[in-house]
Parts: structure tokens; sequence; C-alpha cells
């Protein structure tokens, strides 16, 4: 757990593309800058990012916190089964558990080449064979809301989004920071990395960080669990809004897979059996289900 993370530390590692792109501004970071379409525009956005981000740093604008944790786990199909407490000398009990639930692609494909699903990178059940999952929650909004509000009341709406936009690019790299002591030092899986910051950005790491509502795992509500395991509220001062998104608004959270064969991917269209088998394994209707899938279903729900 980190409760004021150095944002000093996190400059270095921005990802400046998306950044740019937030504004509309098509072309990768740097040649961007002297694109002859929008160079000068983004030269000039660019110019005003960095006062501002130097303000952030030195007049400490902004808060970053994170928590993360690592837990024994196994896969049972298509879920992950975490084992959350060790489990009590003598009492013959496994300690509390929980189940993390993905969803598998749906692709025709060659036989070479199979469906994933985030829950193929853990070690099944059946094999014995002890694995471990690790989860994370960061935020880099502490404090945004005050700073915002002054440059809403002077009607200056220009620097309120581009503090919201420098403030998401610094949780994204705190995020990116933590996965990286998180594989050399606090996991040490990979003790020996040594990346500099395009090759992060390029993701040349062992190793994925997957997020709830993102391509591999597209489901939000699957955050709950995340926050849960985590005490993201206590650890983090993060929380869930009843759609499960998270607050502040700068934040990311998601999972640690340490497989040297984990990969991102796409899960793509849910089926009604898929969507159907879901329910099942989450407990809950097929109806909540699909409110929770809508946008991946390939059907109309009844």
């Amino acid at each position: 757990m980190f409760d004021d993370y150095p944002l000093a530390e996190l400059v270095e590692l921005i990802d400046w593309t998306p950044f740019f792109q937030a504004w509309e501004l098509a072309g990768r970071y740097p040649a961007i800058l002297t694109d002859a379409v929008v160079g000068k525009q983004a030269s000039e956005l660019f110019a005003d990012a960095q006062a501002m981000l130097k303000k952030i740093v030195d007049e400490k604008w902004l808060s970053a916190k994170a928590v993360f944790g690592f837990w024994p786990a196994n896969s049972v199909g298509d879920d992950v089964e975490v084992q959350l407490l060790p489990q009590p000398a003598g009492e013959g009990s496994d300690g509390r558990k929980t189940m993390l639930h993905f969803l598998r692609q749906q692709v025709d494909k060659p036989v070479e080449r199979p469906d994933f699903c985030l829950a193929d990178f853990i070690a099944p059940k059946d094999s014995g064979k002890r694995d471990w999952i690790g989860a994370f929650a960061v935020t880099t909004g502490i404090g945004i809301d005050e700073h915002v509000t002054r440059f809403e009341a002077d009607h200056d709406d220009y620097n309120a989004i581009l503090l919201k936009a420098l403030a998401d690019r610094l949780a994204e790299a705190l995020a990116e920071r933590l996965h990286q002591r998180v594989r050399r030092e606090f996991w040490g899986y990979q003790v020996d990395e040594e990346l500099d910051n395009e090759a992060l950005i390029a993701e040349r790491y062992v190793g994925i960080r997957p997020a709830p509502g993102y391509p591999a795992c597209p489901e939000h509500s699957e955050k709950d669990t995340l926050f849960r395991m985590l005490d993201a509220a206590t650890n983090a001062g993060m929380r869930l809004t009843e759609s499960f998104a998270m607050l502040p608004t700068a934040a990311v959270s998601g999972y640690y897979f340490s497989h040297p064969q984990s990969q991102y991917f796409v899960v793509g269209r849910v089926s009604r059996e898929q969507a159907q088998d879901y329910a099942r394994r989450k407990g809950v209707s097929l109806l909540q289900a699909e409110r929770f899938l809508a946008s991946n279903l390939d059907y109309d729900p009844e």
C-alpha cells in the first residue's frame, strides 16, 4: 500500500499518445509535435500540459494512492478460485475464498489457436499446482475536485479539462510504475528486468494487468470483488458507483498475471449460451447477466 506515492517519479513514465487522442489530435508522440497538420496545435497543448504538470508536482495539487496484493489461486473452468486467508493450522479448513469470473472467446480459429480466457493463465485446481494471482487499484485523483472547481468558477474550461486529462495520464503512469515494481520487487518474478519507457509502453515485459471493463475481461461488475479483495476504500480512498465506475475518476484497477505466455486479447461477442453459463457461475439471474454484458451480447435479450 502507498498512501502518497511521489508524483515526480511518475512524470517520466507518462504515455503521451493517449493524451493527444483525448483532445482528438491524431498521431503518436513525439512525432505529433512536428506533424504537418496538427503539429502546431499539439506543441502548444504539450507546452501547456508541461507547465501545469510542473505545478501539479511542485505544489502538490494531487495525491497518489495505491494498494495491491497477491493471493494463492487456481482456475476452475473459466473462473479463478482465490484463497483470501491462509488455511488455519489444524482446523482442516480451506479458509475464506472468493471466485473471479472470466469470459472465453467464442471465435472460429484454427486448432493451433485456442479461444482464450484469462483463467487459462492460472494453474487448474485439479493439477495440484499452487499458483498465484495479483490485484491492484491506484488513483492520482485525490485533491483534484478543488482545483477543477476553481477553474470552472473562473469559466476556465480549458484548464479544467487539461487537469483531468493529466490526472488520468498520471494514474496510468502509476499503474505502469507499480506493475514494474511488482515484477521486479514485490512479486519478483522478473528481478532482472531492465526496460525503458518506450519498452514499457510497448508492453515488452512478462505478465499482464488486465482491467475489468477492458477487452479481455469486459464485464465491469467484477470490480466489486476486486475492490473488496483489496479493501480499496480504506487502503486507497477509492470507491465504486452503482454502475461500477471508479471514484476518484483518475483511477486504474485490475489483475496481475505472471504466466510467461499470458497475453491480452479481445473476448468479443457473447452468445446466449455463454451468458447463461456466466449467470450460473456468478449466481445471478440471466437478466442481470445480460445487463452486465449488454455491450458484448451477440443477440437481443427477450
